[in-house]
């Protein structure tokens, strides 16, 4: 059974290429789209499932009595689970067909969410939180794979943009659809709903997506587009494990800076997300609605921020990921500081404050995966993307139970200067990169001899 899992999983094989040249442009247009909606609905809903449980964070402390500690711990399970499975993930996509890669992942993500619902005790809420967060990596992976095989270098930056909306949407809706399952017939609802709507999606996507261009008998899209190729053409369909990890990825200091940047962007991130609800129910006195409503903001500002990252590398930058990453981080700094100096009752200003920090955290969130991507060879992206995503994770870690037991010491304030602190470390970090360029591989070098090449 296990083998013939593996087997559904392995990437579809090439086939002789159309040579009609109208046919492969109207074939290739058909599947671009398909793919992509597909694609973008498919991870939508992956936030479905992974979402609710921040917001019905406040029912489980006054239903069941669970502590920041606990709601903390629960978070840090699962975004570790999270981590090392998308870095595993990576790996194991590169190897294998996306389309059931990521449909799988959404059904059984909706499967552990339900049995979430059904548990009471904490030992149980781990186990499947845990396993919720594990299938989670399976989404991005997949789609890493999609747009680096469909899409070409000089319209990845667009593309790779619009299609990271899909994290923003997906959370902006499931803070109403959860909440309002939850105050309406209770916490348990705020999961059982998202789970059925994702695993009715992923059986959708079993029949939507497909593998890379070449498994429709379509040349590679660096050939459609009439674009260089940038690395050495590769007779197999996919590499070695050892020679992704190692000649690709391990070696390449520039997936290292972007891994670590990483791990601040998602300190940020988690904690305005998940403690959002329980921040403003305590410290403004909003209701657990009208706190959803807030954070729901986050998504918004989100939302603009990663279509201005893609635009504006390619508009302002030359495609140069790096320097809007390091602005972002550092006007972030401002937004936290607004967000605790400016403590005002007004739903409206609250969300100000969090939109604006929604816009300026996604624009590091999205370029970080884009950057990863484009440093390596096509057939190792989705395990570039996945490690620096591991250590995204190990700072969403870091965002629950470390966070919660500052927050448990220090209050708030700590919990607002922690964040500024990251937004710093975020941008210092970023800086030696800020000339890299997409196609650049640090195998060999230091990063200053890189960047004194990428100006030349």
């Amino acid at each position: 059974m296990v083998k013939a899992f593996w087997g559904l999983l392995s990437p579809a094989p090439h086939i002789p290429e159309i040579q009609d040249p109208e046919l492969v442009d109207k074939t290739y247009k058909y599947w671009r789209i398909r793919i992509f909606y597909s694609m973008y609905i498919g991870y939508l809903f992956y936030y479905f499932t992974r979402k609710s449980f921040t917001f019905i964070t406040p029912y489980l402390s006054t239903d069941l009595g669970l502590t920041k500690e606990d709601i903390g711990t629960l978070a840090s399970i699962w975004a570790v689970a999270y981590g090392v499975s998308k870095f595993i993930s990576g790996i194991l996509c590169d190897r294998s067909n996306p389309r059931y890669f990521m449909a799988i992942g959404l059904i059984l993500t909706g499967v552990f969410n339900t049995l979430f619902g059904l548990s009471t005790t904490l030992i149980m809420f781990a186990i499947f939180w845990g396993l919720n967060g594990w299938f989670q990596g399976w989404g991005w992976p997949a789609c890493t794979k999609q747009l680096t095989h469909w899409f070409s270098r000089s319209e990845r930056g667009t593309w790779w943009s619009i299609s990271g909306t899909s994290h923003t949407v997906g959370g902006f809706l499931i803070a109403f659809v959860a909440t309002f399952a939850a105050k309406w017939y209770g916490w348990r609802y705020g999961l059982y709903v998202p789970s059925i709507l994702c695993i009715g999606v992923g059986v959708w996507l079993l029949n939507r997506l497909r593998d890379v261009p070449q498994s429709l008998g379509l040349p590679t899209v660096e050939q459609y587009k009439r674009e260089p190729i940038a690395e050495q053409k590769e007779s197999k369909l996919v590499l070695p494990v050892k020679k992704i990890l190692f000649e690709h990825v391990l070696n390449n200091k520039f997936v290292w800076v972007l891994a670590i940047s990483y791990f601040f962007v998602y300190i940020v991130r988690t904690a305005v997300n998940d403690w959002g609800p329980l921040y403003f129910t305590e410290m403004n006195g909003y209701s657990p609605l009208s706190a959803a409503a807030c954070v729901s903001w986050f998504e918004v500002g989100g939302f603009l921020g990663m279509l201005v990252a893609g635009w504006g590398t390619d508009a302002w930058f030359g495609g140069r990921r790096v320097p809007l990453m390091v602005i972002a981080f550092v006007l972030m700094i401002f937004s936290i500081a607004g967000l605790w100096f400016f403590q005002p009752q007004s739903l409206w200003i609250t969300s100000f404050w969090v939109g604006a920090i929604g816009f300026l955290v996604f624009v590091p969130q999205m370029l970080v995966g884009l950057a990863a991507a484009e440093f390596v060879s096509n057939k190792a992206a989705s395990t570039s993307n996945g490690f620096a995503g591991c250590f995204a994770n190990l700072g969403a870690a870091v965002a629950g139970y470390p966070l919660g037991k500052i927050t448990e010491i220090w209050g708030w304030y700590g919990f607002i200067v922690t964040l500024a602190l990251c937004s710093v470390c975020g941008a210092f970090v970023l800086i030696p990169l800020w000339n890299a360029r997409p196609g650049m591989q640090a195998t060999e070098g230091s990063l200053l001899e890189a960047e004194a090449a990428a100006t030349q």
